[in-house]
């Protein structure tokens, strides 16, 4: 299964969703059981039933952080996009940029915040292959303080354009984030409530958290003819060694480790490596693809994806291709709610 064509598939528009339901919960949930061949039809809210005492959820606790970057270049009035990727040690920022014309080094763009005014300065020092700059804030404020004043949230460009409003700060954020650094959300997650995570505990099924910083490559679709060709995007991570331990007892106990979402599973199994779950710090780029054979997973939670990406290619990797395939028909058919603020499957 090389060929990326294989990974394509038709949606009609209405079914991306554009915002959120009232109740996260609520949302639909797709069973896929893998043993069985068969699919039937949930809710998240019915997650407590679905799981098993015993089994455990993997959450992913990385935090969107506002990284979409509006403003002018200072010298012409030029409008300037940008996004924000990460932060150095050394206050440097390393971003993606675009305007009309030829940005030079040195030169410096005013930020508008979300007020619409207009804010600090970014001075633009070396560029990067893949059109990445890294540029200096000419304020001494903390990053991520700066930019919850200053940046948007970067939504996928499905959603409205792209163009967030008020209450996407919220939305886009799953309410167990606590570690700051994705530039897109973790969207399995999305679904969740403070309560319904309760009720998961209360029942006997462990949740613990993990962390994998969200990139912009996730979404990004592939853009070449065979998965052999395709360069993985990196994503920084970490598994500490208490978790692993939560988890090799509940393998232990007859458990099982249920990933919620694909970046959960990425982490998982980059730290399943070398064939029993070990901590792990720093960056994977780990493409999971047929043959792959899972190490650290036996269920996980997903949204439904978009065509050719990575993610759908390691979707149909753990679910079996004719399934997934078969997920995905019949989603449309019911017109399930599609990509970031949609609906989720659950594979066992």
């Amino acid at each position: 299964m090389d060929d990326v064509s294989q990974y394509d598939y038709e949606l009609p528009k209405e079914l991306v969703a554009q915002s959120p339901l009232v109740v996260r919960s609520d949302a639909r949930l797709m069973l896929v059981d893998r043993e069985r061949n068969s699919l039937s039809h949930n809710h998240v809210r019915d997650l407590p039933e679905l799981l098993r005492s015993g089994d455990c959820l993997v959450l992913n606790d990385t935090r969107v952080v506002p990284a979409r970057l509006v403003g002018v270049r200072t010298r012409t009035g030029g409008r300037w996009e940008g996004l924000f990727l990460e932060a150095g040690q050394t206050g440097h920022w390393r971003i993606l940029c675009k305007t009309r014309g030829k940005l030079a080094s040195g030169e410096t763009i005013t930020l508008i915040n979300a007020a619409g005014t207009e804010d600090v300065e970014l001075e633009l020092g070396t560029k990067e292959p893949g059109g990445v700059w890294v540029v200096r804030p000419r304020s001494d404020e903390r990053t991520f303080s700066l930019l919850d004043r200053v940046g948007r949230v970067p939504l996928p460009p499905y959603i409205r354009k792209g163009q967030m409003v008020e209450s996407d700060r919220k939305n886009y954020q799953t309410v167990y984030a606590r570690s700051p650094g994705a530039v897109a959300a973790p969207t399995a997650g999305l679904h969740f409530t403070a309560s319904l995570l309760s009720e998961i505990e209360s029942r006997g099924i462990g949740v613990v958290r993990v962390t994998l910083h969200v990139g912009m490559g996730t979404f990004r679709p592939i853009e070449v003819d065979s998965l052999n060709e395709h360069e993985m995007h990196s994503e920084w991570g970490s598994l500490d060694a208490t978790t692993v331990d939560r988890l090799l007892d509940c393998r232990q106990g007859g458990g099982r480790i249920v990933a919620v979402g694909t970046t959960s599973v990425r982490l998982l199994e980059t730290a399943a490596a070398e064939g029993e779950l070990r901590p792990f710090c720093g960056h994977t780029n780990l493409f999971i693809r047929q043959p792959y054979q899972f190490k650290a997973v036996d269920a996980m939670m997903t949204n439904f994806h978009l065509p050719r990406t990575t993610l759908l290619v390691l979707v149909r990797t753990f679910g079996g291709d004719d399934l997934i395939m078969r997920a995905y028909e019949e989603a449309v058919r019911e017109e399930y709610r599609f990509y970031s603020y949609g609906d989720a499957m659950l594979i066992v």
